[in-house]
């Protein structure tokens, strides 16, 4: 284990931290905030500790093997969290640093579960970093330090494999650098172009930034009360396409720059993102009609609450707490599907779904025909022994560590719908769940305790959870 170059890179991380947190400052100084000062100090207390890491533990060797991948990524979001919850906690508008510490993994996993109560008392500036956290989670906080670096390794591929969510991840182009700064070119440029469209729908500066940010990342942390509900059927409309264009696999937009549209057409994962929406739409929408008064807003109220669950947002336009249990089961096992590996999105991953699928499919051919040579493909392309090893593996560890969740949070004593969506919607990145988690409630009513294994699933859900498990393992650490 390369130790000093593990530290190292936290400091970084850190540093660029601080930078991240003049957008906030900006904001603060333009409405003429006292919280102008809680974010400077912020930034002075991570500009100094990333400086002293940096160096401290300034490495002599920069190799940086897998290993040394996915403990820098656990350590980075714990340190990210941990400095981010500070402008909260100072400036006393969330006066439990817990609470701080809950909101901030919130923010930086994408999740948007939040204890806020009364959102629309807070400062505009701590606002703004609340959903910029989205933004920056949103891609990957490593990937935009890989991207703004030269480059820290030669190795750096570990570290984007150990980030960006999915089951295979590899270079767009030969340069991890070049890989990463592609990336952050689509981000942008779509993240500008919703907040056009947001400007277009009546949205002033600071709202059209705040949403496109929680969008972009498939956050949800909104400056209203009643999220998107606050805004009218256009803005709805916006934010519900842009939901499902950030949960899909931003290779294929790479592919749509190079012109290769029969690539992106050919894409399998593509088209079962595409057919899950559609048909959780139509039911949902059969299912609601009796609440609405005429079809299309019923259309609208279903295909933004499956926009927003599927790909992890956490937004609403109405309290699915009040619909029938028939969609209500629909959002649940959506919670669970997310988006499309190589996005923005958490959950299990559309990609995993499709070759668990492939994989059960095969073996049943094998069964009927064993001696018959049957290879399960994805993509056009053929899955190894490996690729199948890592999403069983994968599955089996993501369902022990949920129940594991669940009977740990169930001491709070919550009803069981309160107990599993919590769970689920922390663990997949969602946010909003059912019970007293739902749109219309908060976190709050969860005990300190509670709200730290909450933090703590939210990491597990958007690391994909070995990066944490490898960090706690005393074999990770042996000098051999």
């Amino acid at each position: 284990m390369n130790r000093r170059m593990v530290l190292y890179v936290v400091g970084k991380v850190v540093m660029v931290e601080a930078g991240l947190m003049l957008l906030p400052l900006v904001t603060a100084l333009i409405y003429g905030e006292a919280v102008a000062v809680s974010i400077g100090v912020s930034i002075a207390i991570a500009l100094l500790s990333g400086f002293l890491l940096t160096k401290i533990f300034k490495p002599g060797l920069k190799t940086i093997y897998a290993k040394e991948g996915f403990v820098i990524t656990a350590l980075s979001w714990l340190a990210l969290s941990a400095v981010g919850a500070l402008p909260f906690f100072l400036s006393r508008e969330i006066p439990s640093y817990i609470d701080a510490f809950f909101e901030t993994v919130s923010g930086f996993t994408t999740t948007g579960a939040s204890i806020l109560t009364d959102v629309e008392s807070m400062s505009k500036g701590l606002l703004m970093w609340r959903s910029f956290t989205h933004w920056v989670g949103g891609m990957g906080v490593l990937v935009f330090v890989m991207a703004i670096i030269p480059s820290l390794s030669d190795r750096s591929i570990h570290i984007l494999r150990a980030e960006v969510p999915g089951p295979v991840v590899g270079k767009l182009v030969p340069k991890i650098r070049q890989t990463t700064r592609i990336l952050y070119v689509i981000y942008i440029v779509l993240t500008l172009a919703e907040t056009v469209f947001l400007l277009f729908g009546g949205m002033n500066l600071f709202e059209a930034l705040v949403h496109a940010f929680g969008t972009a990342g498939t956050g949800g942390f909104s400056s209203r009360a009643l999220s998107i509900g606050a805004y009218n059927p256009y803005i709805q409309w916006v934010v519900g396409i842009f939901m499902l264009a950030f949960g899909v696999n931003f290779n294929l937009y790479y592919l749509i720059l190079l012109k290769k549209i029969k690539s992106v057409l050919k894409s399998s994962e593509l088209w079962v993102y595409v057919s899950i929406v559609a048909v959780s739409v139509i039911l949902i929408g059969i299912n609601i009609a009796p609440f609405y008064d005429s079809l299309s807003e019923t259309l609208r109220q279903a295909f933004f609450q499956v926009s927003s669950i599927i790909t992890t947002t956490g937004y609403a336009t109405a309290d699915f707490n009040l619909w029938p249990n028939f969609s209500k089961l629909i959002l649940l096992l959506l919670m669970f599907i997310g988006g499309c590996a190589g996005s923005t999105a958490g959950g299990i991953k559309v990609a995993r779904v499709v070759m668990l699928y492939k994989i059960i499919k095969t073996e049943l051919q094998r069964l009927l025909h064993p001696r018959s040579v049957k290879v399960s493909r994805f993509e056009g392309k053929s899955l190894d022994s490996s690729t199948l090893t890592s999403v069983n593996s994968y599955l089996a560890v993501y369902t022990m560590l949920f129940c594991a969740f669940v009977f740990i949070i169930g001491f709070n004593g919550f009803d069981i719908e309160t107990t599993v969506s919590a769970v689920s919607a922390c663990f997949n990145n969602i946010g909003p769940a059912f019970g007293i988690a739902g749109p219309a409630g908060s976190y709050a009513d969860f005990s300190a305790f509670s709200k730290i294994v909450l933090s703590m699933s939210m990491l597990f859900g958007r690391l994909e959870i070995y990066p944490i498990i490898l960090t706690l393992s005393a074999s990770t650490w042996a000098k051999k």
